[in-house]
């Protein structure tokens, strides 16, 4: 459903967001690492998250990454938009590029009802969520 690159920037958001507050930004290897993705792969999607404004960057000895709001504030939708657009929000599952309600492909209202939950939880889960979980110990990063 999401794109490789999507699961590595979801990932790496909530790493950052389980970070204590008062903690130095996290450095690309750190992020890398917890996430389990490939460091050049990981600092190309950092970058586009930053363009997004969804993460800030910091170059130098203390520098790295940080999220660019309140964890609460930041929601697993921008996350996915940010890099890769709207198809899951819009898109056909069969990849037509004319479905629509006038003109559905054979899947078209079985699928529209996934996506259209899909679509309503990746709006209301914020970073805070996922990252709770995370840190109480009762989801993971990593397998």
């Amino acid at each position: 459903m999401f794109s490789k690159a999507c699961k590595y920037a979801i990932n790496a958001m909530i790493y950052v967001a389980t970070l204590p507050q008062d903690t130095e930004r996290a450095g690309l290897k750190d992020i890398s690492k917890a996430i389990n993705s490939p460091e050049a792969f990981t600092a190309k999607i950092l970058q586009s998250l930053v363009k997004d404004e969804l993460l800030s960057s910091t170059k130098g000895p203390h520098g790295g990454f940080a999220l660019n709001g309140k964890p609460e504030e930041i929601f697993l939708s921008q996350i996915v938009q940010s890099i890769d657009g709207d198809s899951l929000f819009v898109g056909c599952a069969l990849g037509f590029e004319n479905c629509s309600e006038n003109h559905p492909c054979p899947v078209h209202h079985k699928f529209k009802a996934i996506r259209d939950h899909l679509t309503g939880m990746l709006l209301t889960t914020s970073l805070k969520d996922v990252a709770d979980r995370v840190n109480i110990g009762i989801s993971f990063l990593r397998y």
